[in-house]
């Protein structure tokens, strides 16, 4: 960091666990979900100015006030009565609307940086309150590694981290709406539900193979029937070695758990015949040293 400039990493996540138990009174559902962090990140620069603006290296990104890292911005600048600006360069490696909550790692990385950059010593409990008032995701991009979060996603707890293993991420070419298929869940298609409880115990245990088997994400029941290809990339993964797979979140994008990186190489390298997208990445932890805000140099 220099007394202007700062880059941050904004990392993607994964849901090991998703469930939706029901309509809350304010419109939201109420979820309970094992959130993982992946290494895959999107890269921030944030540079002081007079007002708040943002530019992104892809076309498809509207940069304007509507844009949620426009918005954290914003919502800091305004609650904590600052005076001053910033201009925001985002260059993309999450892809869009992919479930892997891109939007939301994005302004999470803005509020940990201008809290330094603006130096406003708030506290990681008073980040995440306004990361809540942003989006459901946005208060466990702030956290990152392995989570329980429940309510409408914003009350966290920690969970053991997941031993290491490689994620093979994998997005057809569709893009889907996270308010569509929310809107479009209905409980009662459900006929199997993640085993939550026993995830946790087998985070608690080390036990990766047990995790792997509990994968589970009721919101396949809406997006898989409407994008069939997210049925075949998960097939697909499993038949080249995956150890599980699953969709991430409201989807598109399909995860794989793999324990050895040559092998989930090699399954990316057969899924990108298929796929619009493919990388490999790895789980990450919580942030804090190393994984914190890195110095930039100009």
């Amino acid at each position: 960091m220099t007394d202007n400039r700062l880059v941050l990493a904004a990392r993607a996540k994964i849901n090991l666990a998703l469930d939706v138990l029901g309509r809350r009174p304010d419109g939201y559902h109420e979820v309970a979900m094992v959130m993982q962090s992946v290494a895959l990140a999107d890269k921030v620069t944030l540079t002081a100015a007079a007002d708040i603006s943002v530019t992104a290296d892809i076309a498809d990104l509207d940069c304007g006030p509507s844009n949620l890292a426009y918005r954290a911005a914003a919502l800091l600048r305004d609650r904590c009565g600052v005076d001053r600006g910033v201009r925001i360069a985002l260059e993309k490696n999450i892809p869009l609307a992919a479930g892997l909550a891109g939007g939301s790692a994005d302004a999470a990385a803005i509020l940990r940086g201008l809290n330094e950059l603006w130096r406003l010593s708030l506290t990681p409990t008073e980040l995440e309150e306004f990361g809540a008032a942003l989006g459901s995701d946005v208060p466990f991009c702030l956290r990152g590694g392995t989570v329980l979060a429940t309510g409408r996603g914003e009350a966290l707890a920690p969970l053991p981290a997941l031993p290491r293993v490689w994620v093979v991420l994998a997005k057809p070419p569709v893009a889907v709406s996270t308010a569509w298929v929310y809107g479009n869940y209905r409980g009662e298609r459900v006929a199997v539900r993640p085993d939550v409880a026993g995830m946790k115990a087998c985070l608690a245990g080390g036990d990766l193979q047990g995790v792997a088997a509990r994968l589970g994400n009721v919101l396949e029941t809406v997006t898989v029937p409407a994008h069939p290809e997210i049925a075949a990339l998960k097939a697909a993964m499993l038949e080249q070695g995956a150890m599980a797979s699953l969709m991430s979140g409201s989807g598109p994008t399909v995860f794989g758990l793999v324990d050895d990186r040559r092998r989930a190489e090699k399954i990316a390298a057969a899924l990108k015949r298929t796929a619009a997208w493919v990388t490999v990445t790895e789980a990450a932890g919580e942030w804090g040293g190393e994984d914190g805000p890195t110095a930039a140099t100009d």
